[in-house]
C-alpha cells in the first residue's frame, strides 16, 4: 500500500513539479500535493494544511527559494524544506543549508530526492518522538511530585535515586538528605531481611505488589505503611531498579484498633445480657409464673432470675385510689350492732 505523503511544492513550472511528484510515486509514496509560486500562496497553503515536507525551487519569477525557506521557518520550524535548483553552486548550497534548509539538490540529478525525503521524514519522526517522550516524562514527573503518596526510585543496590515531596513529609527526610543513600535507613533492624528478599525478587522481575509493613521516620519513630514495589526497566527492557509507592496508614490502623476494641466490648457486654423469650405460663388469678422446674414464682423473682432487671416497689394511681377507698369503707351488714 502506498504511503500518503503531504507535499507542498514551491515551483513556477508545472512540469518540474510533476517530475518531482513522479519520483515520489515511483518510490511508493502517494503524494497529496499543492503547487504554489508566490509568498501569498505559500502562506495560505501553510495555514490551510499540515504538510510533511516542502520542496522548493531556488529561482522563480515572483519568488525565491531563500524567501520561501524563511517564510516556512517562521510559520512552522519543524517542516523539512528541500531546495531544488536548476543549477548547482557550492556557495549557494552552503548558504541555504546554513539558513535552515534540510538539503539542497539540483534538478539534473533527482536520484537524491527520494533518499533525502526519507531521511528528513525519519529525522522529523525522531524529533516528534523525542518531544513526546519529554512531554510524557515531564507529565509523569508532575504527577509523581503532586501525589499524596510517598514515591521514590532506587537502584538494584538500594541506592535512592528520586524522592518526591510526599516522601519528605512521610519519612521526614528532605530529598537532598536521602538521594544517594541506601534505602536501608528506612528499615528497622528486624525488617532488614524483608529488604533483602524484596531486592532479590525485583532482580528476578517480580512485581512485589502491595503489603503492609513498618518503616522508620527520620528520628527513629516507626510508621505503619502500605507499600507497593515494582521493577523498573530501561528502554531495552533490562531491570535497572525499583519504584516504591508508600502510604502512611497510621490513621487507618488506629481506626481498626478502635473498631476491634468496640467489638470486643460489645461482645463482652452481650455475654452478660440475659433475655426472656418464648411462652411464659402465668396464673390468671395470682399472676405467678411457672419456672422450668414446675415451681410457681412471684413475677419479680422470676424476672430477676432470668434478666438483669432490678425492681423498685411503689403503687400506681389506680391502686392507690382503690386502697384508700377500701380503708374508708363502712362495716359490712354481717357485723352486729351493740346498743348501750
Amino acid at each position: 500500500m502506498d504511503k500518503l505523503l503531504r507535499v507542498l511544492v514551491v515551483e513556477d513550472s508545472e512540469n518540474d513539479a510533476a517530475l518531482l511528484l513522479d519520483q515520489l510515486r515511483a518510490a511508493g509514496y502517494e503524494p497529496m500535493s499543492e503547487r504554489v509560486q508566490t509568498a501569498e500562496e505559500l502562506n495560505a497553503a501553510l495555514s490551510r494544511h499540515a504538510w510533511d515536507i516542502v520542496l522548493s525551487d531556488y529561482v522563480m519569477p515572483q519568488f525565491s527559494g531563500p524567501d520561501a525557506l524563511k517564510l516556512v521557518r517562521a510559520k512552522n520550524p519543524d517542516i523539512p524544506v528541500i531546495v531544488i535548483s536548476g543549477i548547482y553552486g557550492e556557495v549557494t548550497a552552503v548558504e541555504m543549508m546554513q539558513a535552515g534548509a534540510s538539503d539542497y539538490l539540483v534538478k539534473t540529478n533527482l536520484s537524491r530526492l527520494v533518499p533525502a525525503v526519507q531521511r528528513e521524514l525519519a529525522a522529523t519522526e525522531t524529533r516528534h518522538a523525542r518531544t513526546r517522550a519529554e512531554f510524557t516524562a515531564h507529565y509523569l514527573a508532575a504527577i509523581v511530585e503532586s501525589s499524596d503518596d510517598a514515591i521514590h526510585g532506587m537502584k538494584l543496590d538500594g541506592t535512592v535515586m528520586s524522592w518526591n515531596r510526599a516522601a519528605e513529609r512521610v519519612y521526614g527526610y528532605r530529598a537532598g538528605e536521602v538521594v544517594g543513600r541506601n534505602i536501608s535507613i528506612l528499615y528497622p533492624d528486624e525488617r532488614l531481611d524483608e529488604l533483602i528478599d524484596t531486592m532479590e525478587r525485583i532482580k528476578r522481575g517480580d512485581h512485589v505488589g502491595r503489603s503492609e509493613t513498618v518503616r522508620l521516620r527520620k528520628g527513629g519513630r516507626t510508621v505503619p505503611m502500605s507499600v507497593t514495589i515494582s521493577p523498573m526497566r530501561n528502554t531495552e527492557g533490562k531491570i535497572t531498579g525499583a519504584s516504591v509507592i508508600a502510604r502512611d496508614i497510621t490513621l487507618r490502623k488506629r481506626e481498626e484498633q478502635e473498631r476491634i476494641k468496640l467489638i470486643e466490648e460489645l461482645t463482652e457486654a452481650l455475654k452478660r445480657v440475659k433475655t426472656l423469650n418464648g411462652l411464659l405460663p402465668i396464673c390468671a388469678s395470682c399472676k405467678r409464673i411457672r419456672d422450668d422446674h414446675g415451681y410457681w414464682q412471684q413475677v419479680e423473682a422470676y424476672v430477676s432470675e432470668h434478666s438483669d432487671a432490678l425492681f423498685t416497689h411503689g403503687i400506681c394511681p389506680e391502686c392507690f385510689t382503690a386502697a384508700r377507698n377500701e380503708i374508708g369503707k363502712p362495716e359490712s351488714n354481717g357485723d352486729m350492732k351493740v346498743e348501750a
